[in-house]
């Protein structure tokens, strides 16, 4: 396939210059409309969802995604003690991967134990730091291309990754992911924003969530899955009769199959929702942790632990080394696939 360098759509009244990277590559972001007054703004530094603004029942638009102003704080905040992943593409691989190692094909692979020994989203270096290209540009629709080398990160196999945000009329936004490797290879790809449907200057505690799971992942200490599930009747993180998010999460919840919607947030103060639709097995959820109260984020918002919940959707962590989970392999030859929707709508 013959890509487009992303200066074909320099003159595009979308396309923007977002800013320099240290070594002076050109970082641009990308406004999504709809003819809902719906806003969505992406940047290519990572494939990142950098504002997303939603129409409220009073009218107004809220910013619903935590972020930064200018791609210099997106780059510094990897150097965080743990860095935020502010609404970026995770890969080659979300979640964790126990001791930072796996075995494909007889062949055993040594990741970079960069979270306490074991292997997080990616390695030291994951598709979030990369500058993307685009290949395809509407008013509604953006496509991000990557092509992760062979053994970068020590992930075998060259792995071409194309992303499509679109911005639907019915306030969906819409994420598909398609990938192709040229040998086997292990993939997990998610997006990591962190919502708030107050608005990205409040707090998550008064939103009230929803997951459509029964068990979600047991986890050891080091939250590696032990490859048990925690059955979720009588659970505090039982979310299957709506109550409000707690103050710290990190866990995998198992979707249940075939269910419509995984996932949903609402906002009583805004009168939102949000609901999450995925093809994926699980959802992840996140709140806590990595805003460290130290971060200042867009129009000088000071972040804290809870000014955002994120809603992971992907395969489970660790499912190269647990054959029970489900399958995390991509073949030379297959297409890795998926499609996670997060649909707004105000409530009734």
């Amino acid at each position: 396939m013959k890509l487009k360098h992303i200066s074909h759509f320099q003159n595009h009244s979308n396309f923007k210059l977002f800013g320099l990277s240290p070594d002076k590559e050109e970082i641009h972001s990308f406004e999504l409309t709809n003819n809902n007054g719906m806003k969505v703004l992406l940047t290519n530094y990572g494939a990142t969802v950098t504002s997303l603004q939603v129409p409220s029942s009073y009218g107004n638009l809220t910013d619903i995604v935590l972020g930064f102003d200018n791609p210099n704080s997106y780059i510094e905040s990897y150097n965080l003690p743990s860095a935020p992943y502010f609404g970026t593409t995770v890969g080659r691989y979300a979640g964790r991967i126990n001791k930072g190692r796996f075995t494909l094909n007889d062949k055993t692979f040594e990741l970079a134990g960069n979270n306490n020994g074991n292997a997080l989203h990616g390695g030291n270096i994951g598709f979030g730091q990369k500058i993307w290209d685009v290949t395809d540009l509407t008013d509604q629709s953006v496509t991000f291309h990557l092509i992760s080398e062979n053994l970068e990160e020590n992930y075998p196999g060259e792995l071409q990754v194309f992303l499509t945000y679109t911005l639907t009329e019915e306030n969906e936004l819409k994420l598909e992911y398609k990938a192709t490797t040229t040998e086997d290879t292990v993939i997990n790809l998610t997006h990591h924003s962190y919502f708030n449907l107050n608005g990205h200057d409040s707090d998550v505690l008064d939103q009230e969530m929803f997951i459509d799971a029964d068990k979600m992942l047991e986890t050891n200490s080091d939250n590696i899955p032990t490859g048990k599930f925690t059955a979720l009747d009588g659970h505090n993180f039982d979310f299957r009769t709506t109550k409000n998010c707690p103050a710290s999460i990190d866990n995998s919840f198992v979707v249940n199959s075939n269910v419509e919607i995984a996932a949903q947030l609402f906002s009583p103060k805004n009168n939102l929702k949000m609901s999450v639709y995925t093809d994926q097995p699980s959802v992840h959820i996140y709140v806590g942790g990595n805003c460290f109260n130290i971060l200042k984020g867009k129009e000088n918002v000071n972040y804290t632990p809870v000014s955002g919940i994120c809603f992971e959707t992907q395969n489970f962590p660790d499912a190269p080394n647990q054959a029970h989970f489900p399958n995390s392999v991509l073949k030379k030859g297959d297409e890795y696939q998926q499609t996670t929707i997060y649909k707004f709508e105000n409530i009734k």
